[in-house]
């Protein structure tokens, strides 16, 4: 039996011409990355508020927003409770090549900027070495009361009792920690978790939400808060 391998890291690949964004996502999993398609900047966004990626690669023409646009919303997202990470390593990528539209992308806060038609080799060495740079440093486990989830690490912990849950009951809480008050509705959950267009008649969300209500506190289920007919929060406001 062959040894299991690991992924290196999450990587979000936002790009819209779907044939490059397929081949770049292909050769990154073929190279033991976790490859996170998006077509569009609101898409972008969304990976990396609520995926907690290791690195964003996107391409600055973009549909629906300038990939410049992308950069400075995480790049001015700051303090514990900030929807992204700052600190997020981002290659941009362009067809304009010109030493003003390098300029600019590296001041708007890109890492690093490459100049379509890219080569993969390249770009994976380039990737790396951001990640290289990165590794050790990220910032740690957010904080709700006797709650600590480590977005790295995806350890779990109230109190001193570690808490083992399923990779979706992880992802359900990671959303939820984000903005821990704010009522998230069965939509926006079952989209941004499961990639559910519509909720539909789906009992996946109520269930996975019991199952975390109980592992995180089996005596009263304090934390996950069921808030009917909308969706759930996390604390109580």
């Amino acid at each position: 039996m062959l040894p299991e391998t690991g992924t290196l890291a999450t990587v979000v690949v936002c790009e819209d011409d779907p044939v490059s964004r397929d081949v770049l996502c292909e050769n990154l999993a073929a190279d033991r990355f976790e490859a996170h398609a998006a077509g569009t900047a609101e898409e972008a966004l969304r990976f990396c508020r609520y995926g907690a990626p290791d690195l964003l690669l996107i391409d600055i023409g973009l549909p629906d927003a300038s990939g410049l646009d992308v950069i400075r919303e995480i790049r001015g997202s700051d303090g514990p409770a900030s929807p992204f990470d700052a600190a997020l390593p981002i290659v941009a990528v362009s067809g304009r090549g010109g030493d003003e539209d390098r300029i600019r992308g590296l001041r708007e806060g890109a890492d690093d900027y490459l100049v379509k038609p890219v080569l993969y080799g390249e770009l994976l060495i380039r990737v790396r070495r951001l990640l290289d740079r990165r590794d050790g440093i990220r910032r740690g486990p957010t904080r709700i009361g006797l709650l600590s989830i480590d977005t790295a690490t995806r350890e779990v912990r109230v109190g001193d009792r570690t808490v083992d849950l399923a990779n979706k009951e992880f992802e359900l809480l990671r959303m939820l920690s984000s903005e821990p008050q704010r009522v998230f509705t069965k939509t926006e959950l079952l989209r941004d978790v499961w990639g559910y267009r519509s909720a539909g008649r789906t009992r996946t969300l109520d269930s996975h939400a019991s199952r975390l209500r109980r592992k995180l506190d089996p005596d009263h289920g304090a934390f996950v808060i069921n808030c009917w007919g909308v969706g759930y929060r996390l604390v109580q406001g």
